[in-house]
């Protein structure tokens, strides 16, 4: 699976999870802050005494004199992985620099509406980390694309559930036009975070 798909495929931590003698475990909480304090909010975090990551890269930035300079590169902007426990981030989000932590948009709402959280598991930030790390090839991350051919089922909605291949690509609008195999040729229009891809159809 690639990194992009990691990003986009997080799990859920329902309220409450905990070890098995009732502690509470930490678990990669995904905040978002405002774009280029990434780097600086990871480091009042951390005078707090919270474990956090922010994906960076060095780069050689050119600048319009000619002028070069080493520059640390963030990977993921916006993105700021924080570990903690459930009770931690609920004091963490009132901060003042953070804007709020991802959900996981594919989950299923609570009684209540809201989306459960999202976290990414351990052996994926170990994997992470290590990549960033060990390379000096720049690291890229991308949203999950489609194209045409590609088998999908939507995940959300009261079509969830349904199977189909992508017919075609509305670029401008960000949906998918997906053609319903037993329903000949019946198309509709879908948003692309609405669907997952399926190995085989």
């Amino acid at each position: 699976m690639s990194a992009e798909q990691n990003i986009e495929n997080l799990p859920t931590v329902p309220d409450g999870v905990g070890d098995a003698v009732g502690v509470e475990s930490a678990c990669w909480f995904v905040a978002l802050v405002s774009n280029n304090t990434e780097k600086s909010v990871a480091e009042k975090l951390k005078k707090m005494g919270y474990e956090c990551y922010v994906p960076t890269q060095k780069e050689v930035r050119i600048w319009s004199n000619g002028r070069r300079k080493l520059i640390e590169k963030v990977i993921i902007s916006t993105i700021v992985f924080i570990n903690c426990t459930e009770s931690q981030r609920k004091g963490i989000v009132s901060f003042p620099f953070i804007k709020r932590f991802m959900t996981d948009k594919a989950g299923i709402s609570s009684e209540f509406g809201q989306k459960p959280l999202a976290i990414i598991p351990d052996i994926q930030m170990q994997k992470l980390m290590f990549m960033v790390g060990n390379t000096d090839s720049p690291i890229t991350f991308k949203p999950l694309t489609y194209k045409k051919g590609d088998a999908v089922r939507v995940i959300r909605g009261n079509l969830r559930g349904l199977e189909g291949a992508i017919e075609r690509i509305d670029s401008h609008h960000s949906e998918l036009i997906v053609n319903i195999d037993f329903l000949g040729s019946a198309r509709l229009k879908i948003d692309s975070q609405d669907v997952e891809p399926l190995s085989n159809l």
